[in-house]
């Protein structure tokens, strides 16, 4: 199967983002497409601009004016996506592309004056910002286009899950305590006196002289202890749910790839 890499130019970063959202929604997978922007790439000035950065990146057809506008829009804050697909999806992924205010590079060259009005464009996708790169090649193992060498960048994003683990346990034990009291009661008693009294006077005349016996029954009250209880209180258990924000804090790793140019040692040579 043959494939070409569309090339497009963004002002922001917001449409770059929402023309791979739409990519990645109408079925092209994520790991075909790239964003390069002034994170992902450490130059600035001339170096940025250099058309042998961009032709190491997408090809020798990248014109001197393109290499220009990429540059620019870089250190501006713009973004350039890249996207490879078969030859048969590449102008539904073109239509995707130029839906979210893509730059028109024969357009924005003109108007910055590096290339006058009555030029043409070298490919017929010039007048487009999503730009094939046309020369199309069957795909080797690496997954590079013939003639091409392509450098991956991979960048980690922290995905933050939740999972319920065992927070401790809060018993609840009811127990029996014992707590010393009194009280005071008032105890009736009753006992018998003897009392003796001397009689004197007259002698008796009819005494009674047979034997008797008198009982007299003495009483006394002693305390009878009697419990009654009764609920005191009620403990009510029920589990209470809040919610708190934690802050997760960790390391993201990401690649970035940094071109220089480094010039031929002509030294002679002894």
């Amino acid at each position: 199967m043959n494939y070409e890499k569309i090339v497009t130019l963004y002002d922001t970063a917001p449409h770059a983002d929402a023309a791979r959202r739409n990519l990645e929604a109408a079925g092209f997978p994520a790991r075909e497409i790239s964003l390069i922007n002034n994170q992902s790439l450490t130059l600035s000035g001339d170096k940025l601009r250099d058309s042998s950065l961009w032709q190491k990146l997408f090809g020798r057809d990248i014109q001197s004016y393109e290499a220009a506008l990429y540059g620019r829009a870089i250190e501006s804050g713009g973004v350039v996506l890249t996207i490879r697909v078969p030859e048969t999806d590449v102008a539904r992924a073109t239509s995707i592309l130029n839906a979210h205010e893509s730059v028109d590079l024969h357009k924005r060259a003109v108007e910055q004056g590096l290339m006058p009005a009555t030029s043409t464009a070298t490919s017929s996708a010039t007048s487009t910002t999503a730009r094939p790169m046309t020369a199309p090649a069957t795909m080797a193992a690496t997954g590079a286009m013939a003639g091409e060498e392509v450098l991956r960048l991979a960048e980690e994003h922290l995905n933050v899950g939740k999972r319920v683990v065992q927070d401790g346990t809060t018993r609840i034990r009811r127990f029996i305590t014992e707590t010393p009291v009194e009280a005071q009661v008032t105890l009736h008693e009753e006992h018998v006196q003897v009392i003796r009294r001397v009689i004197t006077g007259d002698a008796a005349r009819d005494i009674d002289w047979s034997d008797k016996t008198i009982e007299v029954a003495e009483s006394t009250e002693e305390p009878v202890i009697s419990k009654s209880a009764n609920v005191a209180e009620e403990v009510v258990i029920h589990k209470e749910a809040t919610d708190k924000v934690k802050t997760v804090r960790d390391k993201v790793r990401r690649q970035q790839v940094e071109v220089e140019h480094v010039p031929p040692d002509r030294t002679p040579k002894k």
